[in-house]
């Protein structure tokens, strides 16, 4: 199996994060909080890499820093909706009748919500935070991760294998999770690596509205509106973090259609 380069590339950049999220103690060249009011933004030097933002805090371990949460949290929203999202599609697609129509007519009211509005509203009601975000992602992303699983066990409701299973009088428990869930989790890890792609938007979106992580905390959204105000004395601040963002969500995005396209074939 040839891996395109592009692909290759992603890795590299979704690894790079991840040694940063774990070992950011251990690699940041500054504490990302040590304030040097006397500095203040400055432009990036030997002392510096990427310069100093309003505060005079070290722009580049704020990076590293910031990679935990933009990890963590895209990857607990994209776990816990397809953990939960995968138990109703398996039950709507292969059950039908009347578990199919409740849940489907539950997920065509959540697919017709404004996600973002509703998002921002939940959350800025509940006082934000960062897990108050992530919870909140979790039961919107579950709606549109339902449709999926349950498209996929649609596909594979009507194949031999399952006809041979119900013949053999096997429970429906165990035609679900031990004949069509490892047929479709393929399918689920794909969708679910674009999900993470998602989540991180959605979670940097609401950092950077103030709904996010608290202030002070190094995030990568939270560090856009943070800088906003220094794009011109050090661009590098404000860019950054954006580029980061940018990178980390493009690359999960080109994994998960290349995983989708694996699997699909």
């Amino acid at each position: 199996m040839r891996v395109p380069i592009v692909i290759l590339v992603a890795v590299l950049i979704i690894t790079a994060v991840t040694i940063c999220a774990v070992l950011g103690e251990r690699i940041a060249p500054d504490s990302p909080f040590v304030q040097r009011l006397g500095v203040g933004d400055t432009l990036p030097s030997p002392a510096h890499i990427a310069g100093t933002d309003l505060l005079g805090r070290d722009v580049l371990s704020r990076v590293i820093y910031g990679a935990r949460t933009a990890l963590v949290g895209p990857v607990v929203v994209a776990a816990g909706a397809f953990a939960i999202a995968t138990l109703l599609g398996l039950l709507s697609g292969y059950l039908g009748g009347l578990v199919d129509s409740v849940i489907t007519r539950w997920v065509d009211f959540m697919l017709a919500l404004p996600a973002p509005l509703v998002a921002i509203v939940v959350v800025g009601v509940m006082g934000g935070g960062y897990w108050t975000a992530v919870l909140v992602l979790v039961v919107l992303f579950i709606a549109p991760d339902t449709r999926i699983v349950r498209s996929a066990v649609l596909e594979q409701r009507p194949r031999p294998y399952i006809d041979a299973a119900r013949s053999l009088g096997i429970s429906k428990r165990r035609i679900l999770f031990v004949h069509i869930l490892p047929n479709i989790a393929p399918i689920i890890l794909a969708y679910a690596v674009l999900d993470f792609g998602f989540a991180l938007v959605n979670l940097a979106g609401l950092s950077f509205l103030g709904l996010g992580v608290e202030p002070g905390t190094p995030d990568w959204g939270r560090m856009l509106f943070e800088n906003r105000n220094i794009l011109f004395s050090n661009p590098v601040a404000l860019l950054l973090p954006a580029g980061m963002i940018i990178l980390t969500a493009v690359s999960m995005n080109l994994i998960g259609d290349w995983l989708l396209e694996r699997f699909a074939k």
